[in-house]
C-alpha cells in the first residue's frame, strides 16, 4: 500500500475538454463545481485488485459475486423466467454508432459473464492473473476489502489519490494526453466505440503497473478498466 498524505486539494472540475478522449471519458458536468476539500492521510493499494488477489479471496472465503448469483423474479417483474440467468455486461464494438449517449450500443448483457469468465462462458483467466479483476459490484468490492482488512476509499479520498498532489491537471498524469509523445495509460485510441487501434499496446485491459505511477506511487488511476 501507499501512504497518501493529509492535505487540502481542489476537488472536481469545471473544465470541458474538446479532445476526443475527454469528450467520452473526461470531465463531466457532475464533476463541478470545483471546491476545496481537506483530507486526512490514509493508505491505498498501489494497484487495482488483480485476478490472482481476488482468486485468493474467493478461495479463502467461498464468496460468490453478484454476477454469479441466481436472479430473483421479484427483482425483475415481467422478465421471462428463462431470461433470468446470472451474468454481466461485456463490451463489444459495434459496426457503427450514431449516438454516444446510447451505451447499449457497445455494452451487452452476456449470461455467464463474471470475474472468472470476463468475456463470457468461453473465456477464463489464463494469462490474466496480473490483470485487474472485473465484473465486481460494489457489494463484492466491500467484501474483498473487509477480508483484506481494509476499506474502500471515499470519493474525495480517491480523487485526492488520483491527482497525486497535482492541482488543476486534466489527467492523472498531468496536463497533456501524451506526455513526451508517449501513452501514459491504457485508454482508448481510434474511433470510439467502433475500433480501438491499441496504440498504447493493449486492446482491453493491461496487467497492473504497466505504465508509470503518479507522484504518490499509484498506478492506473485513469484507464485500464471502465
Amino acid at each position: 500500500m501507499v501512504w497518501i498524505p493529509a492535505g487540502e486539494f481542489e476537488m472536481g472540475s469545471t473544465e470541458e475538454s474538446t479532445s476526443e478522449v475527454c469528450t467520452i471519458f473526461g470531465p463531466k458536468r457532475d464533476a463541478g463545481p470545483a471546491h476545496r476539500v481537506y483530507i486526512d492521510g490514509f493508505w491505498m493499494d498501489a494497484t487495482e485488485v488483480t485476478n490472482e488477489q481476488f482468486t485468493a479471496f474467493v478461495a479463502a472465503t467461498g464468496y460468490v459475486t453478484v454476477a454469479e448469483r441466481p436472479l430473483s423474479p421479484k427483482d425483475f417483474p415481467g422478465v421471462p423466467a428463462e431470461a433470468l440467468v446470472p451474468g454481466s455486461v461485456v463490451f463489444a464494438s459495434p459496426d457503427q454508432v450514431t449516438d454516444l449517449n446510447n451505451v447499449r450500443a457497445w455494452w451487452r448483457y452476456v449470461p455467464g459473464a463474471n470475474w472468472r469468465q470476463p468475456q463470457g462462458p468461453q473465456s477464463n483467466l489464463a494469462g490474466r492473473e496480473k490483470h485487474p479483476v472485473v465484473h465486481v459490484a460494489y457489494e463484492d468490492a466491500v467484501a474483498y476489502a473487509t477480508w483484506a482488512g481494509k476499506r474502500l476509499p471515499t470519493e474525495a479520498e480517491w480523487e485526492r489519490a488520483a491527482r497525486g498532489g497535482r492541482e488543476g491537471q486534466l489527467y492523472t498524469w498531468g496536463p497533456e494526453l501524451k506526455p513526451d509523445g508517449r501513452w501514459a495509460g491504457n485508454i482508448w485510441q481510434g474511433r470510439f466505440p467502433v475500433r480501438d487501434t491499441a496504440e498504447d499496446g493493449f486492446a482491453g485491459t493491461a496487467p497492473v503497473a504497466t505504465y508509470l505511477p503518479n507522484p504518490y506511487g499509484l498506478y492506473d488511476m485513469a484507464g485500464n478498466v471502465s
